[in-house]
Protein backbone atom coordinates (compact mmCIF):
# COMPACT_ATOMS: atom_id res chain seq x y z
CA UNK A 1 0.00 0.00 0.00
CA UNK A 2 1.23 2.99 -1.14
CA UNK A 3 1.66 5.83 1.70
CA UNK A 4 -1.09 8.41 0.03
CA UNK A 5 -3.49 5.39 0.72
CA UNK A 6 -2.19 5.20 4.78
CA UNK A 7 -2.86 8.24 5.22
CA UNK A 8 -6.89 8.15 5.70
CA UNK A 9 -6.46 5.23 8.17
CA UNK A 10 -3.95 7.78 10.08
CA UNK A 11 -6.51 10.84 10.10
CA UNK A 12 -9.53 8.03 11.15
CA UNK A 13 -7.52 6.44 13.87
CA UNK A 14 -6.52 10.08 14.68
CA UNK A 15 -9.95 11.55 14.82
CA UNK A 16 -10.74 7.98 16.61
CA UNK A 17 -8.32 8.82 19.79
CA UNK A 18 -9.79 12.27 19.95
CA UNK A 19 -13.57 11.34 20.59
CA UNK A 20 -11.87 8.88 22.97
CA UNK A 21 -9.69 11.42 24.62
CA UNK A 22 -13.02 13.94 24.77
CA UNK A 23 -15.04 11.22 26.48
CA UNK A 24 -12.36 10.61 28.29
CA UNK A 25 -11.98 13.66 29.79
CA UNK A 26 -15.85 14.30 29.85
CA UNK A 27 -16.41 11.46 32.37
CA UNK A 28 -12.81 12.80 34.25
CA UNK A 29 -14.50 15.81 34.46
CA UNK A 30 -17.78 14.45 36.11
CA UNK A 31 -16.32 12.30 38.61
CA UNK A 32 -14.68 15.50 39.79
CA UNK A 33 -17.53 16.94 40.76
CA UNK A 34 -17.35 19.61 37.37
CA UNK A 35 -20.79 20.63 35.11
CA UNK A 36 -20.60 20.03 31.94
CA UNK A 37 -23.37 22.61 31.15
CA UNK A 38 -25.73 25.19 32.98
CA UNK A 39 -28.44 23.54 34.98
CA UNK A 40 -31.98 22.79 33.57
CA UNK A 41 -34.43 25.62 34.21
CA UNK A 42 -37.36 24.61 36.69
CA UNK A 43 -40.59 24.50 35.58
CA UNK A 44 -42.78 28.05 34.54
CA UNK A 45 -45.28 29.13 36.94
CA UNK A 46 -48.68 30.23 35.58
CA UNK A 47 -52.15 31.09 36.84
CA UNK A 48 -55.14 28.22 35.70
CA UNK A 49 -58.30 28.14 36.72
CA UNK A 50 -61.03 25.18 36.46
CA UNK A 51 -63.66 25.51 34.18
CA UNK A 52 -67.04 24.97 35.26
CA UNK A 53 -70.63 25.17 34.29
CA UNK A 54 -72.77 27.78 35.50
CA UNK A 55 -75.89 29.53 34.99
CA UNK A 56 -75.08 32.72 33.26
CA UNK A 57 -77.02 35.92 32.35
CA UNK A 58 -76.93 37.71 29.18
CA UNK A 59 -76.76 41.46 28.93
CA UNK A 60 -76.63 44.15 26.33
CA UNK A 61 -76.34 47.79 26.19
CA UNK A 62 -78.20 50.40 24.00
CA UNK A 63 -77.09 53.74 23.49
CA UNK A 64 -79.89 55.90 25.23
CA UNK A 65 -80.63 59.78 26.48
CA UNK A 66 -82.01 61.14 29.45
CA UNK A 67 -85.14 63.50 28.94
CA UNK A 68 -88.01 65.03 30.97
CA UNK A 69 -91.34 63.41 30.15
CA UNK A 70 -93.64 66.27 32.28
CA UNK A 71 -91.35 69.43 30.88
CA UNK A 72 -93.33 72.52 31.13
CA UNK A 73 -93.38 75.45 29.29
CA UNK A 74 -94.02 78.67 31.68
CA UNK A 75 -96.53 80.89 29.41
CA UNK A 76 -98.20 84.33 30.28
CA UNK A 77 -101.83 84.23 30.61
CA UNK A 78 -103.13 87.52 30.07
CA UNK A 79 -100.73 91.06 28.73
CA UNK A 80 -98.68 92.91 30.48
CA UNK A 81 -95.28 94.20 31.04
CA UNK A 82 -93.02 92.14 33.90
CA UNK A 83 -92.57 93.85 37.05
CA UNK A 84 -90.09 91.75 38.60
CA UNK A 85 -89.27 87.50 38.69
CA UNK A 86 -88.59 85.81 41.98
CA UNK A 87 -86.57 82.93 40.93
CA UNK A 88 -83.34 82.31 40.86
CA UNK A 89 -82.45 80.15 37.28
CA UNK A 90 -81.48 77.02 37.85
CA UNK A 91 -83.07 76.37 41.49
CA UNK A 92 -85.59 74.18 42.41
CA UNK A 93 -89.10 75.11 42.79
CA UNK A 94 -91.81 74.51 44.56
CA UNK A 95 -95.57 73.84 42.42
CA UNK A 96 -97.32 77.21 42.77
CA UNK A 97 -94.55 79.70 43.74
CA UNK A 98 -94.69 82.85 42.55
CA UNK A 99 -92.47 83.39 39.19
CA UNK A 100 -93.23 86.55 37.77
CA UNK A 101 -95.24 89.29 38.68
CA UNK A 102 -97.26 91.87 35.58
CA UNK A 103 -98.17 95.09 36.15
CA UNK A 104 -101.46 94.38 37.90
CA UNK A 105 -103.19 98.34 37.84
CA UNK A 106 -105.26 97.70 34.97
CA UNK A 107 -106.72 94.24 36.08
CA UNK A 108 -107.43 95.75 39.78
CA UNK A 109 -109.52 98.89 37.49
CA UNK A 110 -111.17 96.40 35.50
CA UNK A 111 -112.30 94.11 38.81
CA UNK A 112 -113.46 97.18 40.18
CA UNK A 113 -115.61 98.18 37.53
CA UNK A 114 -117.05 94.67 37.05
CA UNK A 115 -118.00 94.96 41.15
CA UNK A 116 -119.40 98.51 40.17
CA UNK A 117 -121.70 97.16 37.42
CA UNK A 118 -122.57 94.28 39.78
CA UNK A 119 -123.71 95.38 41.96
CA UNK A 120 -126.06 97.60 40.39
CA UNK A 121 -127.75 95.09 38.29
CA UNK A 122 -128.20 93.41 41.44
CA UNK A 123 -130.28 96.63 42.78
CA UNK A 124 -132.06 96.86 39.73
CA UNK A 125 -132.43 92.91 40.53
CA UNK A 126 -133.80 93.55 43.62
CA UNK A 127 -135.93 96.84 42.52
CA UNK A 128 -138.14 94.23 39.98
CA UNK A 129 -138.48 91.49 42.51
CA UNK A 130 -140.45 93.70 45.04
CA UNK A 131 -143.13 93.98 41.96
CA UNK A 132 -143.96 98.11 42.53
CA UNK A 133 -146.32 97.95 39.69
CA UNK A 134 -147.79 95.56 39.86
CA UNK A 135 -148.67 95.12 43.75
CA UNK A 136 -150.53 98.62 42.43
CA UNK A 137 -152.37 96.94 39.82
CA UNK A 138 -153.23 94.55 42.11
CA UNK A 139 -154.31 97.12 44.73
CA UNK A 140 -156.56 98.79 41.76
CA UNK A 141 -157.93 95.68 40.80
CA UNK A 142 -159.55 95.00 44.66
CA UNK A 143 -160.77 98.38 44.92
CA UNK A 144 -162.21 97.92 41.47
CA UNK A 145 -163.58 94.77 42.71
CA UNK A 146 -165.10 95.79 45.70
CA UNK A 147 -167.23 98.84 44.02
CA UNK A 148 -168.36 96.17 41.70
CA UNK A 149 -169.90 94.43 45.04
CA UNK A 150 -171.55 97.30 46.15
CA UNK A 151 -172.80 97.88 42.39
CA UNK A 152 -174.26 94.32 42.44
CA UNK A 153 -175.93 95.18 46.22
CA UNK A 154 -177.32 98.46 45.08
CA UNK A 155 -179.16 96.52 42.23
CA UNK A 156 -180.12 93.76 44.47
CA UNK A 157 -181.49 95.69 46.94
CA UNK A 158 -183.07 97.96 44.82
CA UNK A 159 -184.85 95.40 42.39
CA UNK A 160 -187.56 93.88 44.56
CA UNK A 161 -188.51 97.73 45.84
CA UNK A 162 -189.24 98.83 42.48
CA UNK A 163 -191.68 95.96 41.93
CA UNK A 164 -193.03 97.07 45.33
CA UNK A 165 -193.53 100.62 44.07
CA UNK A 166 -191.29 101.27 46.55
CA UNK A 167 -188.49 102.90 44.88
CA UNK A 168 -188.16 105.06 41.59
CA UNK A 169 -187.63 103.06 38.62
CA UNK A 170 -184.99 105.24 37.71
CA UNK A 171 -182.57 104.55 41.00
CA UNK A 172 -182.77 100.61 39.67
CA UNK A 173 -181.45 101.83 36.02
CA UNK A 174 -178.57 104.13 37.95
CA UNK A 175 -177.57 100.89 40.10
CA UNK A 176 -177.63 99.23 37.31
CA UNK A 177 -175.59 100.94 34.96
CA UNK A 178 -172.58 101.59 38.00
CA UNK A 179 -173.12 97.53 38.53
CA UNK A 180 -171.96 97.23 34.31
CA UNK A 181 -169.46 100.11 34.46
CA UNK A 182 -167.79 98.36 37.80
CA UNK A 183 -167.81 95.18 36.15
CA UNK A 184 -165.76 96.85 33.31
CA UNK A 185 -163.46 98.25 35.33
CA UNK A 186 -162.65 95.24 37.02
CA UNK A 187 -162.01 93.39 34.03
CA UNK A 188 -160.03 95.93 32.54
CA UNK A 189 -158.09 96.33 35.86
CA UNK A 190 -157.63 92.18 35.66
CA UNK A 191 -155.68 92.49 32.46
CA UNK A 192 -153.32 95.31 34.02
CA UNK A 193 -152.80 93.00 36.61
CA UNK A 194 -151.86 90.03 34.17
CA UNK A 195 -149.56 92.76 31.86
CA UNK A 196 -147.66 93.85 35.49
CA UNK A 197 -147.47 90.22 36.13
CA UNK A 198 -145.61 89.78 33.24
CA UNK A 199 -143.77 92.71 32.74
CA UNK A 200 -142.57 91.76 36.45
CA UNK A 201 -141.67 88.46 35.75
CA UNK A 202 -139.45 89.21 32.52
CA UNK A 203 -137.88 92.38 33.98
CA UNK A 204 -136.73 89.77 37.23
CA UNK A 205 -135.40 87.19 34.26
CA UNK A 206 -134.02 90.01 32.78
CA UNK A 207 -131.99 91.55 35.66
CA UNK A 208 -131.33 88.33 36.46
CA UNK A 209 -129.50 87.66 33.58
CA UNK A 210 -127.52 90.93 33.50
CA UNK A 211 -126.51 90.08 36.78
CA UNK A 212 -125.14 86.59 36.19
CA UNK A 213 -123.66 88.49 33.15
CA UNK A 214 -121.52 91.04 35.78
CA UNK A 215 -120.72 87.87 37.67
CA UNK A 216 -118.87 86.16 35.19
CA UNK A 217 -117.22 89.42 34.20
CA UNK A 218 -116.18 89.77 37.77
CA UNK A 219 -114.93 86.39 37.64
CA UNK A 220 -113.06 87.00 34.39
CA UNK A 221 -111.39 89.90 35.87
CA UNK A 222 -110.70 88.58 38.98
CA UNK A 223 -108.96 85.58 36.73
CA UNK A 224 -106.96 87.94 35.10
CA UNK A 225 -105.67 89.84 37.83
CA UNK A 226 -104.70 86.10 39.24
CA UNK A 227 -103.22 85.61 35.80
CA UNK A 228 -101.25 88.81 36.39
CA UNK A 229 -98.84 86.75 39.01
CA UNK A 230 -97.58 83.64 37.18
CA UNK A 231 -96.89 80.76 39.30
CA UNK A 232 -95.15 77.49 38.71
CA UNK A 233 -97.28 75.04 37.35
CA UNK A 234 -95.15 71.92 38.84
CA UNK A 235 -92.20 71.37 40.95
CA UNK A 236 -88.98 70.99 38.93
CA UNK A 237 -85.98 72.74 38.08
CA UNK A 238 -86.42 75.78 36.53
CA UNK A 239 -84.26 77.55 33.25
CA UNK A 240 -83.26 81.21 32.76
CA UNK A 241 -85.97 83.73 32.11
CA UNK A 242 -85.99 84.48 28.63
CA UNK A 243 -88.09 87.99 28.74
CA UNK A 244 -86.58 90.48 31.39
CA UNK A 245 -88.02 93.01 33.66
CA UNK A 246 -89.90 95.29 31.48
CA UNK A 247 -90.24 92.67 28.95
CA UNK A 248 -93.92 92.22 27.09
CA UNK A 249 -95.69 89.27 27.88
CA UNK A 250 -98.62 88.10 24.97
CA UNK A 251 -100.47 85.10 25.68
CA UNK A 252 -100.12 84.32 22.12
CA UNK A 253 -96.30 84.83 21.79
CA UNK A 254 -93.70 81.55 20.21
CA UNK A 255 -91.37 81.93 23.24
CA UNK A 256 -92.08 80.69 26.78
CA UNK A 257 -91.14 82.50 29.70
CA UNK A 258 -88.95 79.79 31.00
CA UNK A 259 -89.30 76.26 31.69
CA UNK A 260 -89.65 73.69 34.20
CA UNK A 261 -88.29 69.93 34.37
CA UNK A 262 -89.41 67.85 37.06
CA UNK A 263 -85.63 65.59 37.67
CA UNK A 264 -87.39 62.49 39.79
CA UNK A 265 -88.39 60.25 38.14
CA UNK A 266 -85.75 60.81 35.08
CA UNK A 267 -86.91 59.26 32.05
CA UNK A 268 -84.47 57.53 29.35
CA UNK A 269 -85.17 56.25 26.22
CA UNK A 270 -83.44 54.09 23.91
CA UNK A 271 -83.70 52.41 20.78
CA UNK A 272 -83.64 48.54 19.97
CA UNK A 273 -82.55 47.20 16.23
CA UNK A 274 -85.75 45.35 14.14
CA UNK A 275 -83.39 41.82 14.76
CA UNK A 276 -83.29 42.23 18.62
CA UNK A 277 -87.03 43.20 18.74
CA UNK A 278 -87.59 39.50 16.98
CA UNK A 279 -85.37 38.14 18.82
CA UNK A 280 -87.40 39.07 22.02
CA UNK A 281 -90.48 38.17 21.01
CA UNK A 282 -89.53 34.61 19.94
CA UNK A 283 -88.14 34.80 23.48
CA UNK A 284 -91.86 35.79 24.70
CA UNK A 285 -91.58 39.64 24.25
CA UNK A 286 -90.09 42.77 25.05
CA UNK A 287 -88.38 42.62 28.77
CA UNK A 288 -91.05 43.12 31.45
CA UNK A 289 -91.38 46.16 33.89
CA UNK A 290 -90.27 44.10 36.58
CA UNK A 291 -86.56 43.75 34.86
CA UNK A 292 -84.43 45.72 36.53
CA UNK A 293 -82.31 48.16 34.50
CA UNK A 294 -79.03 49.40 35.22
CA UNK A 295 -77.82 53.02 33.37
CA UNK A 296 -74.31 53.77 32.61
CA UNK A 297 -73.48 57.40 32.68
CA UNK A 298 -70.69 59.15 30.37
CA UNK A 299 -67.96 58.69 32.49
CA UNK A 300 -68.71 54.74 32.36
CA UNK A 301 -69.68 55.29 36.05
CA UNK A 302 -72.99 53.15 37.27
CA UNK A 303 -76.16 55.21 38.24
CA UNK A 304 -77.21 54.49 41.88
CA UNK A 305 -80.55 53.92 40.94
CA UNK A 306 -82.27 50.83 39.14
CA UNK A 307 -84.77 51.76 36.46
CA UNK A 308 -87.64 49.98 34.97
CA UNK A 309 -89.13 49.61 31.47
CA UNK A 310 -92.37 51.32 31.03
CA UNK A 311 -93.64 52.02 27.87
CA UNK A 312 -92.38 51.62 24.10
CA UNK A 313 -93.50 52.84 20.78
CA UNK A 314 -96.41 51.54 18.61
CA UNK A 315 -94.32 51.34 15.26
CA UNK A 316 -90.21 50.53 14.21
CA UNK A 317 -88.97 53.71 12.50
CA UNK A 318 -88.61 53.35 9.18
CA UNK A 319 -85.21 55.28 8.97
CA UNK A 320 -83.33 53.39 11.03
CA UNK A 321 -85.59 50.36 11.67
CA UNK A 322 -85.55 50.42 15.64
CA UNK A 323 -88.12 51.18 18.14
CA UNK A 324 -88.06 53.18 20.63
CA UNK A 325 -88.45 51.81 24.60
CA UNK A 326 -88.92 54.44 27.53
CA UNK A 327 -87.48 54.00 30.78
CA UNK A 328 -88.06 55.33 34.15
CA UNK A 329 -85.37 55.37 36.66
CA UNK A 330 -85.79 57.33 40.39
CA UNK A 331 -83.42 60.38 41.06
CA UNK A 332 -84.37 61.63 44.47
CA UNK A 333 -81.24 63.22 44.13
CA UNK A 334 -81.59 65.09 41.28
CA UNK A 335 -77.92 64.17 40.28
CA UNK A 336 -79.26 63.10 36.33
CA UNK A 337 -80.52 66.06 34.16
CA UNK A 338 -82.45 65.64 30.71
CA UNK A 339 -80.23 65.23 27.40
CA UNK A 340 -77.63 63.64 29.50
CA UNK A 341 -76.08 60.46 27.46
CA UNK A 342 -75.41 56.59 28.49
CA UNK A 343 -76.14 53.17 28.05
CA UNK A 344 -78.66 51.36 29.48
CA UNK A 345 -77.89 47.27 30.09
CA UNK A 346 -80.64 45.30 30.14
CA UNK A 347 -80.32 41.17 30.82
CA UNK A 348 -81.81 39.80 27.65
CA UNK A 349 -81.15 36.00 28.53
CA UNK A 350 -79.90 33.44 30.55
CA UNK A 351 -77.48 30.64 29.36
CA UNK A 352 -77.62 27.35 31.29
CA UNK A 353 -74.68 25.22 32.20
CA UNK A 354 -72.41 27.67 30.18
CA UNK A 355 -68.47 27.68 30.52
CA UNK A 356 -67.15 31.38 31.29
CA UNK A 357 -63.65 32.00 31.13
CA UNK A 358 -61.82 35.36 31.05
CA UNK A 359 -60.82 36.86 27.65
CA UNK A 360 -57.19 37.42 28.53
CA UNK A 361 -57.33 33.54 28.50
CA UNK A 362 -58.29 33.24 24.81
CA UNK A 363 -55.42 33.30 21.83
CA UNK A 364 -56.75 34.02 18.58
CA UNK A 365 -54.51 33.88 15.30
CA UNK A 366 -56.59 34.79 12.34
CA UNK A 367 -59.77 32.58 12.29
CA UNK A 368 -58.46 30.06 14.92
CA UNK A 369 -59.40 30.84 18.53
CA UNK A 370 -57.29 28.65 21.54
CA UNK A 371 -56.58 28.26 24.76
CA UNK A 372 -54.21 26.65 26.66
CA UNK A 373 -54.85 24.49 29.28
CA UNK A 374 -52.81 22.01 32.16
CA UNK A 375 -53.05 18.56 31.72
CA UNK A 376 -53.07 16.22 34.95
CA UNK A 377 -49.15 15.62 34.23
CA UNK A 378 -48.81 19.60 34.33
CA UNK A 379 -48.08 19.45 30.57
CA UNK A 380 -49.63 22.49 28.42
CA UNK A 381 -51.95 21.29 25.94
CA UNK A 382 -53.81 24.03 23.08
CA UNK A 383 -57.51 23.45 22.26
CA UNK A 384 -59.70 25.32 19.94
CA UNK A 385 -62.20 26.82 21.35
CA UNK A 386 -65.94 28.38 19.76
CA UNK A 387 -66.89 31.51 21.99
CA UNK A 388 -70.35 32.90 22.12
CA UNK A 389 -71.65 35.75 24.06
CA UNK A 390 -69.42 38.06 25.81
CA UNK A 391 -70.14 39.11 29.86
CA UNK A 392 -68.27 41.61 31.43
CA UNK A 393 -64.09 40.89 30.67
CA UNK A 394 -65.23 37.25 30.04
CA UNK A 395 -66.22 34.95 27.09
CA UNK A 396 -68.74 31.93 27.27
CA UNK A 397 -67.12 29.28 25.48
CA UNK A 398 -69.72 27.30 23.51
CA UNK A 399 -67.40 24.26 22.18
CA UNK A 400 -63.76 23.00 23.29
CA UNK A 401 -63.85 22.99 26.96
CA UNK A 402 -65.47 20.43 29.30
CA UNK A 403 -66.14 21.23 33.20
CA UNK A 404 -62.48 20.43 34.88
CA UNK A 405 -60.29 21.38 32.36
CA UNK A 406 -57.80 23.33 34.04
CA UNK A 407 -57.40 26.94 31.73
CA UNK A 408 -54.10 28.96 31.49
CA UNK A 409 -54.90 32.62 32.25
CA UNK A 410 -51.79 34.09 33.23
CA UNK A 411 -48.43 33.19 31.68
CA UNK A 412 -49.46 32.39 28.46
CA UNK A 413 -46.29 34.00 26.89
CA UNK A 414 -44.39 31.36 28.70
CA UNK A 415 -45.27 27.91 28.06
CA UNK A 416 -45.32 25.82 24.83
CA UNK A 417 -47.54 22.97 23.84
CA UNK A 418 -45.95 19.69 25.56
CA UNK A 419 -43.98 21.58 27.88
CA UNK A 420 -44.50 20.82 31.84
CA UNK A 421 -45.41 23.68 34.06
CA UNK A 422 -46.44 25.24 37.96
CA UNK A 423 -49.87 25.82 37.75
CA UNK A 424 -50.86 28.17 40.71
CA UNK A 425 -54.99 29.06 40.71
CA UNK A 426 -56.01 32.12 38.96
CA UNK A 427 -56.64 35.34 41.39
CA UNK A 428 -58.50 37.99 39.70
CA UNK A 429 -56.64 41.65 40.02
CA UNK A 430 -60.18 42.90 40.58
CA UNK A 431 -63.72 42.08 40.05
CA UNK A 432 -65.32 41.90 36.34
CA UNK A 433 -67.89 44.66 36.04
CA UNK A 434 -70.53 42.88 34.22
CA UNK A 435 -69.95 45.07 31.24
CA UNK A 436 -72.04 42.98 28.86
CA UNK A 437 -71.99 43.01 25.02
CA UNK A 438 -73.30 46.28 23.21
CA UNK A 439 -76.41 45.55 21.32
CA UNK A 440 -76.28 44.55 17.55
CA UNK A 441 -73.17 42.52 18.51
Amino acid sequence: MSSRNKHPKILLQAAGSSGLLGAILLAGCAASGQKPGPAQAPPPAVEVMEAAAADVPIFSEFAAQTYARDMVEVRGHVEGYIEKWNFRPGAEVAAGQTLYVLDLRPYEAAVAQAKGNLHQNEADLEFARKQVALLEAQANLASAQANLVKAQQDVDRLSPLVQADAASKQDLDAADAALKANQANVNALKATVEQAGLSTRTQIASMQAKVEAQQAALNAAELNLRYGTILAPIAGRIGDTLIPVGGLVTPTSAQPLTTIVPLDPIWVRFKVTESEYLAWTHRGGLPSAALPLTLIQADASQFASVGHIENSLNQMDPKTATLELQARFPNPRHTMLPGQFGRVRVQVAERKNAILIPQKAIQQLQSVTTVFTVGPDNKVEVKPVTTGDRVGNSWIVERGLQPGDRVVVEGQQKVRVGSRVRPEPYRATEAAPAAPRMAGN
